[in-house]
This record gives structure tokens, sequence and C-alpha cells, in this order.
């Protein structure tokens, strides 16, 4: 099966979820931050510009700090840089956290990663965020085990944390969009990674994921939605608008992990704490608003965390996590994909 093209170059899955620049070069940068700030004066959005050099301020102030006191500042990194993101996109929000915490703990006051909550409110900038993505979680409470559950750049950490625990992000490679000259349906294809091949892991796809009944290698899957194009090159605007479509749908279901090469995963169905619709980006505001909050108000809770045997996730979480919510955010604002420069992988 052909595989499509737009601008002379192979479509695969895009970093932005809402308005990938489909067709474009990679951004080559050490710096995402210098990248779009230039971009925001060349767009001429002066609001979105302050959010956004804020955020670098308070992301260079958090950097060297112990785990105890980082996540005060990480979660004001966050916080502007997505104030930033929804001013740039022209969406309205109300200047408050729009994220509570919510208590879990009921008759117990045992101090737990799984009855450490948080509830995201009707307005404010967490559920303006999530509106943008067009998030579609029911479910307004979580805790923050759930929250590091559904989260790929800490995913390895946690089920090594919770050693019984089934992977819910499955590697995937050779992602791309194939084109169907006989029908004139493109449509998303990968293979499963060799480590996670067979009928088990085929039943564990979510519903926007099969196996691909043409090939039946026990690795090769595909998108059950299709998007029609006008052939092979589907670089003109309604060609582009329909493969565009086609991948948000897609978004949910499929993450990736940012780094000198970009890596992509299959969010299955399994068994553990609860499957969150949401994207990184809301789930890692809302960790960091909670710990932020037991950083400033219950520091001797959050020396209880660092202190237990969660205490590796919660640093993990602490450090992995601003590298790749700034891959995201910075990927959603501009519509570009960043990698870093001088870097190729292996042929």
């Amino acid at each position: 099966m052909l595989t499509l093209r737009i601008n002379g170059r192979d479509v695969k899955p895009h970093k932005a979820a809402v308005s990938p620049n489909l067709g474009a070069r990679t951004v080559l940068t050490n710096s995402h931050w210098e990248y779009v700030s230039l971009w925001l004066r060349r767009a001429k959005k002066p609001s979105a510009l302050f959010y956004w050099e804020q955020a670098h301020s308070f992301f260079t102030a958090s950097q060297g700090m112990p785990v105890e006191s980082a996540p005060l500042l990480l979660y004001y990194t966050f916080m502007n840089a997505t104030k930033a993101l929804l001013s740039a996109k022209g969406v309205a929000f109300d200047e408050h956290h729009g994220v509570r915490a919510h208590n879990m703990r009921g008759p117990s006051s045992k101090i737990a990663l799984s009855n450490e909550g948080v509830r995201i409110m009707q307005k404010g900038i967490a559920p303006a965020l999530s509106q943008y993505l067009g998030e579609l979680e029911a479910s307004p409470n979580h805790s923050l085990e759930e929250l590091f559950f559904n989260l790929p750049c800490i995913h390895r950490t946690f089920c090594l944390t919770y050693k019984n625990q089934p992977d819910l992000f499955v590697p995937m490679t050779d992602c791309e969009i194939k084109f169907d000259e006989s029908t004139g349906a493109a449509y998303f294809s990968a293979l499963l990674s060799k480590d996670f091949t067979g009928l088990a892991h085929m039943r564990r796809l979510p519903p926007s994921l099969v196996a691909d009944p043409r090939v039946n290698d026990g690795r090769t899957i595909r998108s059950v939605a299709t998007a029609m194009v006008t052939g092979r090159d589907a670089s003109s605007a309604p060609d582009r608008a329909a493969v565009g479509g086609l991948l948000r749908g897609l978004r949910p279901d499929i993450n990736y992990l940012a780094g000198a090469q970009t890596l992509w995963y299959a969010k299955c169905i399994v068994s553990g704490p609860a499957r969150l619709k949401r994207s990184p980006l809301t789930l890692t505001l809302l960790a960091m608003h909670r710990l932020s909050e037991i950083c400033r108000y219950r520091p001797i809770e959050l020396a209880s965390f660092l202190n237990g045997q969660k205490n590796w996730l919660l640093t993990e979480f602490v450090r992995m996590s601003p590298a790749q919510f700034l891959d995201e955010l910075a990927a959603e604002l501009t519509g570009q994909q960043f990698m870093i420069p001088n870097v190729r992988p292996s042929s």
C-alpha cells in the first residue's frame, strides 16, 4: 500500500492534535522557548508572548531546585505556557486555575497517590485547555495515581512501581498514513513493537485501531476511520483538512514521547486505574497543580510521599514532564513539530 504524501513528504502522525501544519518541515532547535517567542513576535501575539516569556522565567528559576520545591515553579511554568496557547488561539478563559483539590480519602487518613485527588472545574485555565483539545472525559475527578497512569512519559516507571500493572501504552513503529488507490481512502497504519505482538495485545487495542486484515502478521494495525482524498498527493487544502481530521480523531488513542526520535504509542485498554480520555497536556497540568499545592501547604506530606514506595515515580514525573509538556505545548501553539538538531535515527 502506498504512503500518502503532502508537499512531497510522507505523511505520519503529527505532534499537534488540533491544528497540525501537515507537510511542513520539522523545526530543528535546541530551544523551544526561543523559537516560540520569535514565532509569537512574527504572529503579533503580544499577550501570548507575555505569558510565554513569563513561563520561561518560571522554568529557568525551577532548574536545579530539589524535587521537594520544583513543583511550585513548574506548575506556574505549565500554567503560563497554557495561557500563551489559549491566548494565541483566541480562546477566552477565566484567569484562575480551574482545578482544585478533591478529597478522596473518606474516613481513612492514609496518604496515598490513589486517594490524593484533583477536581477540574467548569471555568478556568485547565477546563479551557481541555475544551480546546476536545477532550471527551466525563469525570471531573481524578486521583494522582490515575493521572500518572495515563502519562506516557512516566509509564515505564509506573509499571515498574506497580509491578503487576499491564502496559497501557504499547510502542509502535513504521507509523504512516497509507493511501488505498482503489478506494481513495487514507488511513493510519503501524506495527506493534516486536515485544508486543500476538492476539493478546491485539485484543487490548482501543476501538479506533484494529489488526490489519490484509496483513495478519500479529503486528500490523490500522485505523478503523479513513479520510477520503483525491489522490496520493494530498497537498490541496481540502485533502489536508481531511487528513487532519483523521489524525485528530486518532490522537486520544495514540500518544508520543519527545526526544532524539519521536516514539509513538497506542493507548490500549487494560486493567488498572481508570483510562482517562484526556490529553497528556491536561493530565500534566492537573498533576503538577496538585503537587504544587502539597508542596506549599502540606510539605510534610510531600516528604512522606518522597520517602515512600512511590518516590521514584514522583521524582520521574517532576524531572521528566517539563520537557515533554513543552514539546507538546509548542507543537499545539505553532502547529509545527520540533526535534533536536544534529541527531539522525540509525538506518
